[in-house]
């Protein structure tokens, strides 16, 4: 293989949720670039249309599909509407998820809680079963889920989130088990802090954000596109023999003191 295809996704299907905006959009613009057809889709049409056509005006190719996330029956709607435009899935980005409890856990609603679990973890898993079986017939596929690095540590304030993200990362080493015979590729991403609308609060306070930059190694806190490039890696060939893994990408402030 020329190391110049490692990279390549020319021919490839690539449905990303939570591709509106933050890391999803720019996961799915990455992988467009690399040459990927692209359903950009969360909750609202107006929302991800703008993602879609600014993609086909850059040269790629992109369709938008509404899928809120919170709401299975929506599943089918994304995945039979990917499957009628372009007949495949072969890359499935797993990037919406809710957090609507920020506190301790002894305070949570249990509302708040089902959210968090089922959309983060319970509709993933719906979803990848789903677009899996169709990957399989053809003996490859790349699914990636978007985890946190608050999966790998206890936190005051974001503990429930924490727990689902877990379970996310147990999903993905679930999936490559399950599904590794027919070179389905399965792994999960566990960025740290990044510029997003999602993590607003934790970074556009300056006192916040200087606390928070003191403690990772490179000195800075992550943006949109450090995490898009791990996708673009566990989504292409480049990534073929990593599977059931959790990519942390953090600036090395799960390993500072």
């Amino acid at each position: 293989m020329s190391y110049k295809a490692l990279f390549d996704l020319s021919g490839q299907v690539a449905v990303v949720t939570g591709s509106s905006k933050g890391i999803g959009r720019v996961i799915a613009e990455a992988l467009a670039e690399a040459g990927a057809k692209v359903v950009v889709s969360s909750r609202r049409e107006e929302s991800c249309a703008p993602v879609a056509e600014a993609i086909n005006v850059a040269g790629g190719e992109a369709v938008a599909i509404p899928c809120h996330m919170s709401k299975g029956e929506q599943i089918d709607t994304l995945v039979d509407g990917a499957m009628s435009k372009w007949g495949r899935i072969d890359v499935l980005v797993c990037n919406a998820a809710v957090n609507p409890h920020f506190g301790p856990m002894a305070t949570v609603t249990e509302e708040a809680y089902d959210k968090v679990l089922n959309t983060n973890v319970k509709h993933n898993l719906w979803l990848c079963n789903r677009v899996i079986p169709q990957m399989a017939e053809r003996r490859d596929g790349a699914v990636i889920i978007v985890s946190s690095i608050a999966a790998l540590k206890g936190n005051d304030m974001l503990g429930i989130y924490g727990i689902s993200k877990a379970a996310d990362a147990q999903l993905a080493r679930n999936l490559a088990v399950e599904w590794g015979r027919s070179n389905i590729r399965a792994n999960c991403i566990a960025p740290g802090l990044v510029r997003t609308d999602f993590a607003r609060a934790l970074w556009e306070d300056p006192e916040r954000l200087a606390k928070a930059t003191a403690t990772y190694p490179l000195g800075r806190i992550g943006e949109p596109e450090d995490i898009a490039g791990a996708a673009l890696l566990l989504a292409s060939p480049a990534g073929r023999f990593i599977t059931g893994q959790t990519l942390v990408v953090d600036g090395g402030v799960t390993i500072s003191g």
